[in-house]
């Protein structure tokens, strides 16, 4: 899937205006927060975001500036991941993600060495992408992914333990995010 389409069904899951009550992200419409519209220049009415605007803030934010698309030159599903899992948690908690899952897959740094889980995605952590792919071939995409979606669903319910009104968001996460 190319970066236009993941950016459109990101923006048809999260649908127009919602300023769910217990929310701590406020009011959002395609997805896009009010303070992230606001500190990428959107000065209007939230419910008027145009859908064009919110599909910038997506590309340059959760695509182009964490590195997602070197990712996908390499492993087109481990970057989708990445962009919906930084969509909704934040680009750098989502390449945290794939460093964890890097590191603890290098079987005790034989493959390759641990590279800092800093939540940046730079040629350490694209060195060990790369490595990783070579060494476990067709199958190690799939598995990459498992761990990082593990990562992901752990969080999710972590979440939802820390602040109880996040257990009305809980089974939508899991649903629709994880898997």
């Amino acid at each position: 899937m190319d970066c236009d389409s993941m950016i459109d069904a990101v923006i048809d899951r999260e649908g127009g205006f919602v300023h769910a009550v217990g929310d701590a992200g406020g009011a959002t419409r395609w997805g896009i927060t009010e303070a992230v519209a606001r500190a990428n220049g959107y000065a209007g009415d939230m419910r008027r975001l145009p859908r064009g605007t919110a599909r910038d803030i997506y590309r340059r934010l959760y695509w182009m500036r964490p590195g997602f698309d070197r990712v996908a030159e390499r492993a087109p599903a481990i970057a989708a991941e990445l962009f919906d899992t930084g969509v909704n948690m934040g680009p750098a908690v989502a390449a945290g993600f794939l460093q964890r899952a890097l590191n603890a897959l290098n079987r005790g740094a034989r493959d390759y060495p641990d590279i800092g889980v800093d939540g940046r995605l730079g040629p350490r952590s694209l060195q060990a992408l790369d490595r990783f792919l070579t060494v476990r071939g067709r199958g190690g995409e799939s598995v990459l992914l498992k761990a990082m979606e593990a990562l992901q669903g752990e969080r999710y319910l972590s979440l939802a333990e820390a602040r109880p009104a996040n257990e009305a968001f809980l089974y939508g996460w899991l649903a629709n995010r994880v898997g």
